[in-house]
């Protein structure tokens, strides 16, 4: 990546919080950090960033009405989405693609790992864009 790419990283667990912010900063990403789904869209509509990692189970607000908020806002639904989800199964997926999530990371993960698996899924997506 040639430039640093903005994340917003959404996550309810502190300590999954700041690993996603350290892994992901040695993979060239800035990191912003919300921990629930309130702020996280006030910080969407705030920074733009330029992907969204949003963890699917929070209290209260949880990642699929925070992502339904994102994609129905003019000002944030053009951002992508790859859902932090423990929820692997077809039919969760499913929920989240028609959301509008762009792609997805399952966990438990290895968070050393992670920076790769964003930059790699990002590169992925980018192409992708690009070749529409």
């Amino acid at each position: 990546m040639g430039k640093w790419v903005r994340i917003l990283a959404v996550e309810d667990d502190e300590i999954i919080l700041k690993a996603l912010q350290y892994y992901l900063k040695l993979y060239g990403f800035k990191v912003d950090v919300a921990g629930d789904g309130p702020t996280a869209i006030k910080m969407a509509q705030d920074k733009k960033p330029e992907l969204i990692l949003l963890d699917w189970m929070m209290p209260g607000m949880d990642g699929m009405e925070v992502l339904s908020e994102l994609k129905h806002d003019d000002s944030t639904s053009s951002i992508p989405v790859f859902m932090l989800t423990g929820r692997g199964m077809i039919g969760d997926l499913d929920q989240a693609f028609t959301l509008g999530a762009d792609d997805y990371i399952t966990k438990p993960m290895d968070l050393s790992q992670l920076g790769q698996v964003v930059r790699d899924k990002w590169e992925k997506y980018k192409e992708k864009i690009c070749n529409r």
